[in-house]
């Protein structure tokens, strides 16, 4: 669809929801949706994208919690793609203004809704175009999900601001990425490091993404042998960057700017970043020293809707955003990722240990294919460090837990390994940490 068909397809969807306190999008990977998400942009309407595979139970909650009386995209409420109507708002609309409510995962309850203002997407988007060297003559190509910020926010309306033509492979599928880029054109592709595993895993889908000009993988992190595969395989190796949904994008590489596996680069402008000990003390930016990462930026979210108690609990009390993720930070500003909090710094007879940097040493033995580590409780140390692993048949728990210690410290050894045919995932590719302790 050009972008005038677009326009007008989008004007009879926001013709009619204009003045709507709130509308949902079934939000599937469909032109409809696209339709449907830019019309309520048109309109000034807030939207909230609903993942076509919600549960009963979540569904409702976003539902009652988000106020919805309309979802778009239903047989309720179709999307006429086909439909054309010019659009001008009844009213100025302003940059403040909630443009949509995006619902977390729900990985420590139920999902809350987080506000993000037009004029917070609208920066990140430029900052990020400038980073990557985004312009119209960009062809960018995806299959992630239209429910998130990655394939969403970036993935559709980032193209659409920045006036490139997208390519929505349907599915992160390999053969379908190497497709986008040899008969239609693609110069950029989003995946997330699932979607880059299966493509390095195909010889023949790799080499065939050589002409593109920019790789890029977020929304966990990069193991580091994807990342080496692919830099043989087509040239390059996976620009990485970092957000979260109540901050959007914080942190990246830069599209001229040499890549380091495993980091996920400096802050974009206007943005400040710090790691902090559990008294809230900065860390030294050495690149070793673990702790809390915590953010100013100009495009953090509005709020968690009808949560004000939660809100105010991720900030500090001089501004700053508490991540919730553990990080690192070296002497020119790289940011190195190792997890959650909550699930992800792991305390041992006195040391704090990443888990993204014992499962980054996992995952150099060329016999794992996928590992995930947690602490466990003990009670002599406190935690051990236990990991789940998906490995070729014939490589040992011993062996591996070996491996790691040739490469790290030896306290950072895993105390278990446990083997597993998959490990959980949500529909962002994440590991489900919390559900590894019960398969």
């Amino acid at each position: 669809m050009h972008a005038e068909e677009l326009a007008a397809a989008a004007g009879a969807v926001a013709a009619r929801i204009e003045g709507a306190p709130v509308v949902g999008v079934h939000a599937d990977a469909s032109l409809e949706t696209v339709v449907a998400v830019v019309g309520g942009l048109m309109a000034g309407v807030p939207l909230v994208p609903i993942a076509p595979d919600s549960g009963p139970m979540e569904a409702e909650h976003i539902k009652r919690d988000s106020a919805i009386d309309i979802v778009l995209n239903t047989s309720q409420y179709p999307v006429d793609v086909a439909a054309r109507r010019d659009f001008t708002p009844s009213r100025p609309l302003e940059a403040s203004r909630t443009a949509m409510v995006l619902y977390t995962s729900g990985t420590t309850g139920l999902p809350k809704g987080v506000v993000l203002s037009a004029s917070a997407i609208a920066a990140d988007l430029d900052l990020l175009a400038e980073a990557w060297g985004w312009t119209p003559g960009d062809v960018l190509a995806h299959g992630l999900p239209l429910f998130h910020v990655h394939g969403l926010v970036l993935g559709v309306i980032g193209a659409l601001r920045v006036g490139s033509p997208l390519v929505h492979t349907g599915r992160p599928d390999p053969d379908a990425y190497a497709t986008s880029v040899q008969q239609l054109g693609a110069t950029m592709l989003f995946g997330v490091p699932t979607v880059w595993s299966r493509v390095a895993g195909s010889a023949s889908a790799a080499k065939s993404l050589s002409s593109a000009r920019l790789l890029v993988s977020g929304s966990a992190g990069l193991p580091v042998p994807v990342f080496d595969k692919l830099l043989a395989a087509c040239g390059q190796g996976p620009l990485e960057r970092y957000g979260m949904t109540e901050t959007l994008i914080t942190l990246s590489g830069r599209w001229r700017e040499p890549r380091r596996p495993g980091w996920v680069g400096r802050c974009l402008p206007g943005v400040a970043s710090r790691v902090v000990d559990d008294d809230g003390a900065e860390l030294p930016h050495d690149g070793e020293s673990v702790g809390e990462l915590e953010v100013i930026t100009p495009t953090i979210m509005d709020r968690y809707l009808n949560l004000p108690e939660a809100t105010a609990d991720c900030f500090t009390e001089d501004g700053w955003f508490r991540t919730g993720d553990v990080a690192s930070i070296d002497g020119d500003g790289w940011h190195r990722i190792v997890g959650r909090r909550s699930v992800d710094l792991i305390k041992s007879g006195g040391y704090r240990i990443g888990a993204g940097e014992v499962e980054s040493a996992l995952l150099a033995h060329p016999s794992v294919k996928e590992a995930a580590v947690v602490g466990e409780a003990d009670p002599d140390l406190g935690q051990v460090v236990v990991a789940y692993v998906v490995a070729d048949t014939g490589v040992g728990p011993g062996e591996l837990s070996d491996f790691v210690a040739g490469l790290l410290s030896v306290h950072k050894r895993p105390r278990r390994v446990e083997m597993r045919d998959e490990l959980p995932r949500n529909a962002m590719g994440k590991v489900q940490k919390a559900r590894l302790g019960a398969q």
